[in-house]
């Protein structure tokens, strides 16, 4: 068998190539401040609200709504 005859028969296959998003750091920073925020409010809301120190003032109703949550993730609250 001769080189030119092994080449032919055994072909190289191509990998499928992936698209890649082309993301700029601009919109990376932006997501990531997004998702901090949020990340931030529900931590706040969750872990933190307690009603006496609300930014609602003395209005209970957001610790009452997440009040079995934050037993499940062990924020202690009574």
């Amino acid at each position: 068998m001769t080189a030119s005859t092994h080449s032919s028969s055994a072909r190289a296959v191509a990998a499928p190539s992936l698209a890649v998003p082309n993301v700029s750091a601009a919109s990376a920073a932006l997501w990531l401040s997004l998702t901090v925020l949020l990340a931030g409010l529900a931590y706040y809301f969750l872990g933190y609200d307690q009603g006496a120190v609300s930014v609602f003032g003395s209005d209970t109703h957001v610790h009452e709504f997440v009040h079995d949550a934050r037993h499940f993730l062990g924020f202690p609250c009574h």
